[in-house]
């Protein structure tokens, strides 16, 4: 890189012409938008719409999770001057990638959330784009699965987590990060033959007929086999991928409300992230990144990244490899 390149660069959040390309703007100055994608609400040919939802109303610990989008968006400076590793194809070249921006909701009408971030997402949807939220907790998920299976049909679910999320509530407009995949099963949301939850270590009565990979089994098996097993699972579902921080290990991820150890680490999650190409992903979340737990910002930038990897996921079918 040129030292002219940084020096004509700044504030691409909101400078920035094209949806696509890298940027070589000061990691540490500028406007943060993710990745600094420019901020618009126009998604006239974007591929993927990047958006915050900053809620964290429904957690059963520690709150904090609504500064999540802001500290991953400052996190993932860090990565928009070079090509994603790993992958065959540049994504931020080759992929129209916008910042929509957080969703507007009154932080003191909880009861209206919900509707709000569904129907957020069903506008991403009807303009062609696909979502990939930055959380938040992990409630965020069930009304972005409403706005899903209302296009794709019922979904398969590819979820990284410490907790299944799927404790019993029948009351389908409680509000719980605990329980909502409990709910979108019954609901009819989420096909569970076809679905499954990778790094789970901790106890549910019922497993609602989910697909379960312990975090135990992915350090037996290893990363490579585990994402074969996932692969025979899901299929060529329409599938949407929820990744809970505090799937990885405290050691790795310290800054979330629930956190469990036994974890995976952030390389096997990596690794699984980029083997699961192929997969007929339609979006995704990252969720219950509270960033004022971790003095070292780790677990925001493990949210960046695994954020990013989202994006070239579903940038895969487009490259046509």
């Amino acid at each position: 890189m040129a030292l002219t390149d940084a020096d004509k660069e700044v504030d691409h959040a909101f400078t920035r012409r094209d949806l696509k390309g890298l940027s070589f703007e000061n990691a540490f100055g500028g406007a943060t938008s993710f990745l600094r994608r420019r901020y618009t609400k126009d998604l006239t040919g974007v591929d993927v719409a990047v958006t915050g939802v900053p809620f964290d109303q429904a957690v059963t610990n520690r709150s904090g999770t609504r500064m999540g989008p802001r500290a991953i968006r400052e996190a993932s400076a860090l990565q928009p001057a070079d090509s994603p590793y790993g992958w065959p194809f540049n994504a931020l070249e080759e992929m129209a990638i916008a910042d929509y921006g957080d969703l507007a909701f009154d932080y003191a009408n909880v009861p209206a959330f919900p509707a709000a971030l569904t129907a957020h997402v069903e506008g991403i949807l009807e303009a062609g784009a696909a979502s990939v939220v930055l959380g938040g907790d992990h409630y965020i998920t069930f009304p972005i699965l409403k706005a899903y299976a209302a296009k794709y049909g019922p979904m398969s679910l590819l979820q990284f987590d410490a907790h299944t999320d799927t404790w019993p509530d029948d009351d389908m407009d409680r509000i719980d990060h605990g329980t909502m995949f409990y709910k979108a099963i019954k609901m009819g949301l989420i096909d569970p033959a076809r679905s499954v939850q990778v790094g789970i270590r901790t106890h549910v009565d019922d497993r609602m007929g989910m697909n379960v990979i312990d975090a135990r089994e992915v350090h037996e098996r290893g990363p490579v086999a585990t994402v074969e097993k996932i692969k025979g699972i899901l299929g060529d579902a329409p599938t949407y991928l929820s990744f809970d921080i505090d799937g990885l290990d405290p050691a790795f991820a310290p800054g979330t409300g629930t956190p469990v150890w036994g974890g995976l680490t952030s390389a096997q999650a990596s690794m699984m992230l980029r083997d699961l190409a192929g997969i007929n992903i339609k979006g995704g979340d990252v969720v219950e990144v509270a960033p004022q737990y971790d003095t070292t910002g780790a677990t925001a930038i493990a949210g960046a990244h695994v954020a990013t990897e989202l994006i070239c996921l579903l940038g895969w079918d487009k490259h046509g490899t």
